[in-house]
């Protein structure tokens, strides 16, 4: 290797590695990579070109051969966003799902040590880049809110599988929830899982969703209808809970830390103000006890902060 005139190409084996990193994952190429800061920190803010560090083959200049390992590794995390969103990448096609990864990795290159992380943004970058809408298009939520959602569900499944569960930890069972008093019921505070999410979205993206994965066939386009959901993991298997409003409503408010009362005064009030005409309190008060054995069962509690008779 032969370093530029008036600057010498670093001996540290330590320092060349990363260099070569910082080339080959630079989203604009070898040729960019090797002018980035990054690179250049590497070589005490000189600039060398590549051909000073990297020997060239028979049939390969050194930019050639590094730019097989640069296409390789956002290859690679393509594939990545592939497998975290694989029904968002069936429903809009191999191509186009492609092209939107690509893009999106450039505008947010990975900034983690593992590849978990990866997608964590993507929802975003699809709110970010949604089309100006056309003077025909209808008003309201369509085809690019539809995907948004679709992503939004792909990352809290895979959010929920990688997260702390309830796995060889004690949570409260249905016995226990039935020991607690009427007089202390309302006063109660849940200690929730830590796997559980909560979801509230445009389309009924869960049916959408169970019907690509066990069908393996893209379904009609839906309609937008506000739809509601749990999801939570047990024996590590992710599982998904439509909810109607008044269950989410509850379940949110006692995510908040708020107590059993308030968050049935939370789900009457937002049940009556939106739909004063059919809202049933009687029918409230009679699913509680349902939803929360139902609940409990799916150990979506760990405990409460109200000591349970035992």
């Amino acid at each position: 290797m032969s370093a530029a005139a008036g600057d010498s190409p670093p001996r540290d084996l330590a320092r060349l590695e990363r260099w070569v990193q910082a080339v080959i994952m630079h989203p604009g190429g070898v040729a960019q990579g090797a002018a980035s800061v990054e690179a250049r920190a590497e070589l005490g803010g000189a600039t060398v070109g590549v051909d000073d560090l990297v020997e060239r083959s028979r049939a390969l200049t050194a930019t050639e051969r590094l730019s097989i390992y640069n296409r390789a590794y956002f290859a690679r995390l393509v594939e990545c966003l592939a497998e975290q969103f694989s029904v968002l990448r069936q429903t809009m096609g191999d191509e186009l799902f492609g092209e939107f990864a690509l893009a999106y990795l450039v505008a947010y290159p990975s900034q983690s040590y593992t590849l978990g992380r990866l997608g964590e943004r993507f929802s975003n970058y699809l709110i970010e880049t949604r089309p100006p809408r056309r003077d025909d298009e209808a008003a309201g939520p369509g085809w690019p809110e539809f995907l948004v959602d679709l992503a939004e569900l792909e990352w809290a499944i895979a959010e929920v599988f990688d997260g702390p569960g309830t796995e060889n930890e004690p949570t409260l069972d249905t016995a226990r929830l039935q020991s607690i008093s009427t007089a202390e019921w309302p006063s109660v505070r849940f200690v929730m899982a830590p796997c559980l999410r909560l979801l509230t979205q445009r389309f009924p993206v869960n049916e959408f969703y169970g019907t690509v994965r066990k069908e393996n066939r893209v379904p009609e386009f839906p309609a937008a209808t506000e739809s509601f959901m749990a999801l939570s993991r047990r024996q590590y298997v992710v599982r998904r809970f439509p909810l109607v409003r008044a269950q989410y409503e509850v379940l949110a408010a006692l995510v908040a830390g708020e107590t059993v009362g308030s968050a049935i005064e939370r789900a009457a009030q937002v049940g009556f103000e939106h739909d004063p005409n059919s809202f049933d309190f009687d029918q409230l008060a009679g699913d509680l006890r349902q939803w929360f054995s139902q609940w409990s069962a799916e150990e979506f509690f760990m405990g409460t902060s109200v000591p349970v008779r035992e």
